[in-house]
Parts: C-alpha cells; structure tokens; sequence
C-alpha cells in the first residue's frame, strides 16, 4: 500500500502552519487520520501536534549561536536544512513504516529553500524512496491580489516551485474571508490568470514604464495562459465546504483511496 504526503509551501505568513491545523481537524472530523510534520526549524509557535518536528534534531537559534559557523538568519535556515537531508535516518524513524498514511509536511517560509535550492526536491526524491505519493500544495495569501504586480510575481515564483519540484501542485489563495468586497467580486478572474492580467490599466504593466519590462511580464503570462499551468482554489479554515474541496483536489493528485479495496455486499432479490 502506497503513502500519502503534502509538502505544504508558500511565503511566509501565508497561512502553512494553520492550514495545516484545519486540515488535520477536518480529517478528524470525516474520520480520517492525518499526521503533521514540522520542518521549519526557526518556528515559533504552530496549532497541530507533530509526530516529528526538526526543532528536536536542530534549531535555526543554535546554528546562529555558533561562533565557528558565523551565519546570520536565512544562512543559519539553510544549513539547518541541509543539516536534515544529511541526517534523514532521524525522520524515517519518526515517520515509521506504517502502510497508508497520510502525512502533512509544514515547511519553512523562506520561498526561494522551494523555488531555488534543491532542498526541498532532494527531500521529495527521499520521500517517494518511502513509498510517499507527494503532492505540492502551494499557499498565497489573498492580500496579494490588492496589487497586481505582488500577485504576477507570486504567479512567476509558483511556477518556478512547479518546475523545480517536479510534482503535481495545487495552489490555494488563502484568507479570503478577509478580503473587502470589492475583491471578493473579482476573485473568479484572479482564480484562473490568464495573459489579459498585463493589461495597460494597470500601473505596474504600462509601456511607459518601461517597454522592455512590459514585454517579459507579457510573454511570461501568454506562457501561463497557453500552456494552463495556474489555477486557484479558494480556501478559509473557518468554511469547511471549501476544505472538503481543497481535500478532494489534493486526494485527486495523490490517487488517495484508489487502493483500497471495494467493499461487496450480496444483495437478496
């Protein structure tokens, strides 16, 4: 039997740590059994009990304490990271070898261990040598979408995640319960982007700004639009029916529940 896991991504102050509480909630509440997993070693604080969590195995703090090594905080983040793909064996006891499970992987904030490094790639080869069905789950909060040039460059910095990652990916835009009403009325629009984004009513792609600018922010959206490579889904922890939607997208993208066998009652006639 196959395993199940979602490397939970996104900028910080997306939402990671508390979609990840509402989500194991959520299974709770359709009597399924998810676990979480922290990896983000300078976290503070997060509303779900990790069956593993790298603060045990190292902590962002103690890197910076460390006069040898002299790092400041996105360098301390780094060598952290790197510190558990060289000591994987720490998280395979933790995650046991227990047949379809479903785990919740909670990752730091700093986008660009995602989009860049290739961290996070060489942990997703690790967790599929366990047997894991992974799927990327991709958090923006909703405020980007108030300016339209944060929002095409998170478009940009997702793709580059889908890319570098290799995995199928589901992006989510977060807190939209918080958003004014105004927004909320174009929100179909944001949802699935297309080229007509870079439009000249918006400040940040007018061609007097600079032509050249307007060209790669133009192409780079024809390459969204051509190829249907964005769509989001809508979430907010407090609306359970968009949780179940989210669910059953990211089950859809792991095949969760397809191995399982089919229950036949004999049926008097």
């Amino acid at each position: 039997m196959p395993r199940y896991a979602q490397l939970v991504v996104g900028p910080a102050g997306s939402g990671k740590s508390t979609f990840i509480a509402a989500m194991m909630a959520h299974a709770e509440a359709s009597k399924r059994t998810m676990y979480a997993v922290n990896l983000d070693p300078a976290a503070e604080v997060f509303n779900y009990n990790a069956i593993a969590d790298i603060r045990q195995l190292i902590h962002v703090e103690d890197v910076m304490d460390d006069a040898d090594l002299n790092f400041g905080p996105n360098g301390a983040l780094v060598f952290a990271m790197e510190y558990l793909m060289n000591n994987l064996d720490w998280l395979t006891e933790k995650l046991g070898t227990q047949e379809d499970d479903y785990v919740l992987f909670d990752t730091p904030g700093q986008i660009e261990l995602v989009s860049h490094f290739g961290l996070m790639k060489t942990f997703a080869k690790y967790l599929e040598s366990l047997d894991f069905r992974v799927c990327v789950v991709f958090l923006l909060d909703s405020q980007f979408i108030s300016d339209m040039s944060k929002y095409f460059s998170s478009l940009i910095i997702s793709l580059i995640t889908l890319i570098n990652l290799e995995l199928p990916m589901v992006n989510l835009l977060t807190k939209i319960d918080k958003l004014p009403d105004d927004q909320k009325k174009s929100l179909e629009d944001i949802l699935e982007p297309s080229s007509d984004l870079v439009t000249n009513d918006q400040p940040c792609f007018q061609r007097n700004r600079n032509e050249r600018f307007y060209r790669l922010s133009r192409a780079f959206a024809q390459i969204i639009d051509d190829y249907s490579l964005h769509k989001f889904l809508p979430i907010s922890v407090l609306d359970e029916d968009l949780m179940n939607d989210v669910l059953l997208s990211i089950d859809n993208c792991i095949q969760w529940g397809e191995d399982n066998e089919v229950n036949v009652k004999d049926i008097d006639i």
